[in-house]
C-alpha cells in the first residue's frame, strides 16, 4: 500500500478543446456530437461542457433527448484531427514525468510516481506541476487522482473536477470511499448496479462492511474484484517490466536550485534507495551506474561507469556516484536536477557481493 499511482484525466476533453479555441464559447453549454437537428436528429453526446452538465447531460446520451433539455446549447461535430493533436501534445508532458506511463484513450492516463518521490506530498507537487504545464503548454485543464492502485486513483480523480487534485491515502482512502455511489467503482455501471441494489448495497461502504467470501457467494469472481478494489488490492502494475528493458532510472528536481553539496549528495541517496526497491523486487542486477545532472539554464550532463561485474549493492553504486560527481565539483553554477540511471541489466542472475576492498 507504498505505491504512488496517478490517474490523469482531462476535463470534458473535446468541448474543452473547442472552448480553447473559440473563446466565446466559454462558460456555455458546449456539447459535442451529432447534429441535434432541433430535437430530430440522431447519435449521442461525446462530451459536454460542464455548463452543459447542468441540464442533466451527459455523455452518450441521445443527441435528441440533449436538445430538449437544453436547446441554447451550442452544438458542434467532432474534430478527431485537432482532439488527437492536443492529445498527444499532454500525453508527451505526462510522460515525461515517469517511465511507467499507460495511455488510456485520448484523455486518460497513468502514472507510478513510487519510484521517483518520497511521498504523497511530493507526488501532489508532481501533480500541480503537471496541471500548470499542461495549461500553459496545451490550454487545457485535467483533474488527477493520486493513490495506492491504479483503480482509487481512478477513483479519486474523479473527485474534485474540474482541474482538481485528490489524494486517497492508505490510511483514509476507505473513510473517503464509504459514502460514495458504487457506480463510482470501475466495474460497476448504470446496469451493474442493478445487482448491487437489489442486494442491499448501494454505498461503496456497504462493499466495505461485507466479507469477500459473501460478495463471491452474491457475485462470483466479479464480486471479488469489486471488493478487492474497494479494499485496496488492485495490484496492477501501471508499466510491466520488459524483459528487454535496457534500463532502470529515477531523478529529482529540487524546489530551489542548491549548490549545498550535502543536499545534492542526500537527494542522490534518496533516489539510490528507490531505484534499489525496484531492483531488489525484480531480482536485477546492473553493471552500468549513471550520473545526471542539470544545472540551472537547463545545461544537462550525463557519467557513466560501466563494472566488471553485475551487482546489486546500492553502498557501491554510491561510491561510485560520488567519483562520477567529483567532475562538476568545480562548476560554479547551482543545480537544478539529478538523476541515477543503471543499465545493462541482468534479470535471476547470481549477484556478486564484493567487499570494498575488492571493489577498489
Amino acid at each position: 500500500m507504498n505505491r504512488l499511482i496517478l490517474h490523469c484525466d482531462l476535463d470534458c476533453f473535446f468541448a474543452a478543446v473547442e472552448m480553447r479555441d473559440n473563446p466565446q464559447f466559454r462558460r456555455k453549454s458546449v456539447i459535442i456530437g451529432a447534429d441535434p437537428r432541433e430535437g430530430k436528429g440522431r447519435g449521442v453526446i461525446s462530451t459536454c461542457s460542464y455548463e452543459a452538465r447542468k441540464f442533466g447531460l451527459h455523455s452518450g446520451m441521445p443527441i435528441s433527448q440533449a436538445y430538449l433539455r437544453c436547446p441554447h446549447g451550442i452544438y458542434l461535430r467532432p474534430n478527431f484531427k485537432k482532439y488527437s493533436k492536443a492529445s498527444k501534445q499532454v500525453m508527451e508532458i505526462l510522460s515525461r514525468y515517469s517511465k511507467d506511463f499507460q495511455q488510456i484513450g485520448n484523455d486518460e492516463a497513468y502514472l507510478d510516481l513510487t519510484d521517483t518521490c518520497l511521498n504523497y506530498k511530493e507526488a501532489k507537487e508532481n501533480a500541480k506541476k503537471i496541471q500548470r504545464e499542461i495549461c500553459e503548454s496545451v490550454g487545457l485543464t485535467i483533474s488527477i487522482g493520486i493513490a495506492p492502485t491504479k483503480s482509487l486513483a481512478k477513483i479519486a480523480s474523479d473527485c474534485n473536477k474540474p482541474n482538481g487534485i485528490t489524494l486517497f491515502k492508505p490510511e483514509n482512502f476507505k473513510v473517503l470511499l464509504k459514502d460514495m455511489e458504487i457506480t463510482r467503482v470501475p466495474g460497476i455501471g448504470k446496469k451493474t448496479k442493478v445487482y448491487f441494489y437489489k442486494k442491499g448495497i448501494k454505498k461503496i461502504g456497504d462493499i466495505l462492511n461485507i466479507p469477500v467470501s459473501k460478495m463471491v457467494n452474491l457475485f462470483g469472481e466479479h464480486g471479488k474484484w469489486i471488493w478487492k478494489v474497494v479494499n485496496g488490492f488492485d495490484n496492477r502494475k501501471v508499466k510491466e517490466f520488459q524483459e528487454e528493458r535496457k534500463s532502470i532510472s529515477a531523478e529529482r528536481t529540487f524546489l530551489e536550485d542548491t549548490n549545498d553539496f550535502n543536499s545534492i549528495f542526500s537527494k542522490l541517496g534518496d533516489i539510490n534507495e528507490k531505484i534499489h526497491r525496484s531492483v531488489i523486487k525484480h531480482h536485477i542486477a546492473y553493471k552500468t551506474i549513471s550520473l545526471k545532472i542539470r544545472f540551472e539554464g537547463y545545461q544537462t550532463y550525463t557519467r557513466s561507469k560501466t563494472l566488471p561485474f553485475h551487482i546489486q549493492d546500492k553502498d557501491r553504486v554510491m561510491v561510485v556516484i560520488l567519483e562520477l560527481f567529483r567532475e562538476f565539483s568545480n562548476n560554479m553554477k547551482k543545480v537544478r536536477l539529478v538523476g541515477i540511471r543503471f543499465s545493462n541489466l541482468e534479470r535471476n542472475h547470481k549477484v556478486r557481493q564484493t567487499d570494498l576492498f575488492n571493489y577498489a
